[in-house]
């Protein structure tokens, strides 16, 4: 794995289990390197999806990758309150000052109330028919979304009160620096 370096801009490309590109991100700083999982911010940061079309992200984000898990998580940034965009995906992996993964469809959202909602059901369904997802993945897949929610239910990290708020002021002291 490349040297990575805090304060640093990467991308994130997002691809789906056949190996094609879903999704990439042109910008995220990078703001803390831990042993299991890095946590990144990027505000405005421009958005293209597999068809060329783009878009720009609303809000402050910080977002969280991790080495073993089969998730990834974004903490929004809102005016009324954070919320939380969960991916069920690959452990990310860095190539070329770009963190990849596997996007496998099921997500996690997680309101500022704390409540939550399962999305995209269907989509995973159809893309593990059609895609021949194993049986072991889809066990995998099915286990982390579970411990996800367990996480979430119980405010362990990365949904602890206040963490957000605090890699967001981090975040803030490298958004206008390169490094």
């Amino acid at each position: 794995m490349e040297e990575l370096k805090i304060g640093k801009r990467y991308s994130i490309h997002c691809y789906k289990h056949n190996g094609n590109i879903h999704r990439t991100w042109n910008e995220a700083v990078l703001l803390e390197i831990h042993s299991d999982y890095l946590v990144f911010g990027n505000e405005r940061t421009k958005v293209t999806e597999a068809d060329g079309r783009s878009w720009r992200t609303k809000e402050p984000a910080i977002l969280y990758f991790f080495r073993n898990q089969w998730y990834n998580v974004i903490g929004q940034y809102k005016k009324d309150g954070i919320y939380y965009y969960c991916n069920i995906a690959s452990p990310f992996l860095v190539e070329e000052d770009t963190i990849k993964y596997i996007d496998y469809d099921l997500d996690l959202r997680i309101f500022s109330d704390g409540s939550f909602k399962v999305l995209d059901r269907g989509e995973y369904n159809y893309h593990k028919s059609i895609m021949h997802y194993s049986e072991e993945l889809d066990r995998i897949l099915k286990s982390e979304l579970t411990n996800l929610i367990d996480r979430a239910r119980a405010k362990s990290f990365p949904f602890e009160k206040g963490t957000v708020e605090d890699y967001y002021q981090i975040y803030l002291k490298y958004k206008g620096t390169k490094v």
